[in-house]
């Protein structure tokens, strides 16, 4: 089986740069924790749908105890997005809401198809910034060193 050979990687006009001065992925940080935020925020609100559909009908122990226990999870997470796989274990974090979230209400799940878009889209920034960071097309990779101050 033979390999195909790989296309070159295509540099900016400016050439490959050197390494950024701020790291666009320390950045990254602070928009998944707030996005981690947010969406412990909303799933928090979705207690008071349980509670209000069918004249509490929802409401078991399960049901309250799942959707409490998932808005803290999202807000606990949201201090760790700096260690190794937070992205991963955030993305992880939809599958349950999604899947569980409909068992309880659709609305509840309809929150997590919601923010897993979002956190495709995330996914697909940062996928973004580090191709851009490899050819050399980031703004801060050519504005000297930190060193240079």
């Amino acid at each position: 089986m033979s390999r195909t050979p790989r296309k070159p990687v295509e540099y900016g006009p400016l050439g490959p740069g050197s390494a950024p001065v701020k790291d666009p992925i320390k950045g990254l940080s602070g928009v998944l924790s707030g996005t981690l935020v947010m969406e412990a925020i909303t799933i928090w609100l979705c207690l008071t749908v349980i509670l209000k559909i069918n004249d509490g009908e929802l409401w078991t122990t399960f049901n309250w105890v799942f959707v409490t226990a998932m808005g803290a999870v999202h807000f606990i997470a949201a201090f760790f997005q700096r260690r190794p796989g937070a992205l991963l274990f955030d993305v992880a974090l939809q599958v349950p809401l999604i899947i569980i979230g409909f068992f309880i209400h659709w609305s509840v799940g309809a929150v997590g198809i919601m923010f897993g878009i979002v956190w495709f889209l995330i996914v697909k920034m940062r996928a973004d910034i580090l191709e851009r960071q490899r050819r050399g097309l980031l703004t801060t990779q050519h504005l000297g060193t930190a060193d240079e101050g």
